[in-house]
């Protein structure tokens, strides 16, 4: 598989974001309640979504429907739950003697834990297939890092 350097910099511009949408949220949290923190980043993020739904709002005939667009699953919708979860637990964290790095790192063990379970036994409608030992190694060097950052900070 090629990687494209489009997809790289776009990985890299996500995981800035992230760091720097849960920084800010620390700083808030610390200020106030990770509660609150989380409300204010959900609330932006819909503001700057909507927006963006605006300018990028297509005019179609109404109530027509292009052919190729489906209707999502219900279970889709559930995902912004997590999200909300990872936001309110990474503002606590982040105050804890854990830290910013440490959270990351063990959020993303869990993201990528989750993932192979979920495409070792087919959930959400996924193709099934095998771990591989390139995704064994990245977990493990991913576990070792947030260990060092836990212990070593």
């Amino acid at each position: 598989m090629r990687i494209h350097s489009s997809i790289l910099l776009l990985a890299v511009g996500a995981g800035v974001l992230l760091t720097a949408m849960i920084t800010t949220n620390s700083y808030l949290a610390m200020w106030s309640s990770p509660l609150i923190a989380s409300w204010f980043a959900h609330g932006s993020g819909a503001v700057v979504a909507w927006l963006l739904l605006l300018v990028n709002r297509r005019p179609t005939q109404a109530g027509v429907r292009p052919a190729f667009v489906k209707k999502a699953p219900l279970w889709s919708y559930l995902g912004g739950i997590p999200g909300a979860l990872t936001v309110l637990l990474a503002a606590i964290a982040v105050n804890s003697p854990l830290a910013l790095a440490g959270s990351l790192g063990l959020m993303l063990t869990g993201q990528i834990l989750f993932g192979l379970v979920s495409d070792l036994r087919g959930w959400f409608g996924v193709i099934k297939c095998r771990f591989t030992l390139l995704d064994l190694f990245s977990v493990a060097l991913i576990l070792c890092g947030s260990a060092l950052l836990i212990m070593y900070r």
